[in-house]
């Protein structure tokens, strides 16, 4: 899962997308990086940095990215090793001029892609999936920036949102079952693009509406052009976990408030496993709207039982007597004097692989609590996702292989109960749901099938 930003004839183009990527700081924090073209798109400058964006990019950086039009990203890796050379945006000086490319999703067989390249000449620089796009555009015949991006896409399946920064303009696709997110915004006459709508409130961007999935947009000298260039699929796949997990709660996803669905979901998980218990408390930050939503449907008080630090980066110093659970006891500490001696129910967002949860539950228990009955507000991840989140394999998955009892006993917690499917897709308010969102995380159906073969889609020798 990774966070995608760009803006275009913008004189602040570099600060804006400093900015943009800082409100999406939370879809990656790996590396980051911003490529600026000049105002006459001679020079592209590219800037990559591992960690976060305020750690890589200063005064100095954002000095040397000068121009109107500009893309970023921060990055959390699903293909390729967490290194700088992965880190996005992907840049090449091609036979078309400069371009550089940024990208949320995750394309299906790219093993597969990489070795029918590699066996047709082509040199890759990176282990990222992302790097297909380029090869393929490369060998493209195609006379536009635009046409380029389409014969590359046309050949490849998955997910994703892309922003391609070029010679002639900047190009935005999105995957015709419009897996990840990506919307539009203005500033005055300037065009912005985004993961997600909670960056434009920081740059005072309108929304002005989401990239559809299967369309092309085009922005350059001419304004604004919209293209579906592929063939629609009756029934779309929007990746649901993103209202679970990913997204800001502030941020408006797929046409609803995360915030509000989120409240909804902790209703609902309140109406399906209800309990007797003194507080709610919520595994902060993403648990937060869920235990609300929890505590109002059960008349439960709720409080913030556990405190997170908000000023803990990445640490490499640890103390040298063993200290159990430190790295969650950095980031979580438990408000002693509320819990002691009560009967809680702990909200969290998911539970993949239970072994932060069994953390979270030891240090609840230690700090008093009488009971502890987790509730998870989505169901069960029985899946790998291998549309764009970094999911484990399904053998490391708890519930792809253990009951509810048994899970409990692994987290150490006393109860344990998930929101139902139907429950999440309740939550979300839409009419026939299913065919809307992708739930193959929780079941198993994915929208499309991570085998399929490459055959159809070979590309032109050159």
């Amino acid at each position: 899962m990774c966070g995608i930003f760009g803006i275009f004839d913008h004189d602040e183009a570099a600060n804006l997308t400093y900015l943009g990527l800082s409100s999406l700081q939370h879809r990656g924090q790996e590396a980051t990086g911003i490529a600026c073209i000049n105002n006459d798109g001679t020079k592209m400058e590219v800037v990559k940095r591992g960690g976060l964006v305020a750690e890589g990019f200063g005064k100095e950086e954002i000095r040397r990215l000068k121009g109107k039009k500009a893309v970023g990203h921060v990055r959390y890796s699903t293909t390729g090793a967490s290194i700088v050379r992965n880190a996005q945006p992907l840049y090449v000086n091609y036979r078309h001029g400069d371009l550089a490319l940024v990208h949320n999703g995750n394309l299906l067989q790219s093993a597969k892609w990489r070795t029918t390249l590699e066996d047709k000449g082509a040199i890759f620089q990176s282990v990222s999936d992302t790097e297909i796009l380029i090869h393929l555009m490369s060998r493209s015949d195609a006379k536009t920036l635009k046409d380029r991006v389409v014969d590359a896409l046309s050949r490849v399946r998955g997910a994703y949102s892309l922003l391609f920064l070029g010679e002639t303009g900047m190009v935005a696709a999105r995957d015709p079952w419009g897996y990840r997110p990506l919307v539009i915004g203005k500033i005055d006459n300037s065009w912005v693009f985004s993961s997600e709508t909670c960056a434009f409130s920081l740059i005072n961007a309108q929304f002005v509406r989401s990239v559809e999935p299967g369309e092309v947009v085009l922005v350059n000298e001419n304004g604004l052009q919209s293209f579906f260039p592929f063939k629609e699929h009756k029934n779309k796949a929007k990746c649901i976990f993103e209202h679970v997990y990913f997204a800001r709660p502030d941020t408006n996803m797929f046409g609803h408030s995360v915030y509000k669905t989120r409240v909804r979901s902790g209703r609902i998980l309140a109406r399906e496993h209800s309990c007797e218990a003194d507080l709610v408390i919520p595994v902060p930050d993403s648990g937060i709207a869920a235990a609300i939503g929890y505590a109002e449907k059960s008349k439960i008080p709720f409080a913030m039982g556990l405190i997170r630090s908000h000023y803990v980066g990445r640490t490499f110093i640890e103390p040298s007597q063993s200290i159990r659970s430190f790295g969650v006891k950095l980031k979580l500490s438990p408000v002693k004097d509320l819990l002691e001696g009560k009967r809680v129910v702990v909200v969290d967002d998911s539970l993949v692989r239970g072994t932060t949860s069994r953390k979270i539950m030891d240090m609840i228990r230690e700090a008093g609590a009488k009971e502890i009955h987790l509730r998870i507000a989505c169901p069960p991840v029985t899946h790998s996702c291998f549309y764009g989140i970094d999911t484990p394999t399904r053998e490391e998955l708890l519930a792809s292989s253990k009951n509810n009892r048994e899970i409990a006993n692994f987290v150490h917690a006393d109860t344990l109960g998930y929101l139902s499917k139907a429950g999440l897709l309740d939550s979300m308010g839409d009419k026939n749901p299913e065919s809307i969102y992708c739930t193959a995380c929780f079941d198993g159906n994915y929208p499309q099938s991570p085998s399929a073969d490459l055959a159809t889609n070979m590309p032109p020798s050159v």
